[in-house]
């Protein structure tokens, strides 16, 4: 499953590469054209990426998506307060 998400702090950054860990299967994390392409658990992959742009969240772990769903959820319920 690919689920777009921008990326607003290094901790956010931070608290995915922490799920990733604990997850079952592969996470990935790439640009918008998928040429950058490295593993959401390595620390100095991840500055290969473009943060100001939304990623791609690439995964077939149901434990990751369902955070990064609840954390999108998040996103938006904190925006419409605003």
């Amino acid at each position: 499953m690919v689920i777009e998400k921008k990326f607003n702090s290094i901790s956010e950054i931070s608290a995915l590469q922490r799920i990733a860990s604990m997850a079952d299967k592969e996470v990935y994390l790439s640009n918008q054209e998928e040429t950058i392409k490295v593993d959401a658990r390595s620390f100095i992959g991840l500055f290969a990426l473009d943060f100001s742009q939304p990623l791609k969240v690439i995964t077939d772990s149901l434990y990751v998506i369902r955070m990064v769903e609840m954390d999108l959820r998040k996103q938006a319920c904190a925006a419409a307060v605003r």
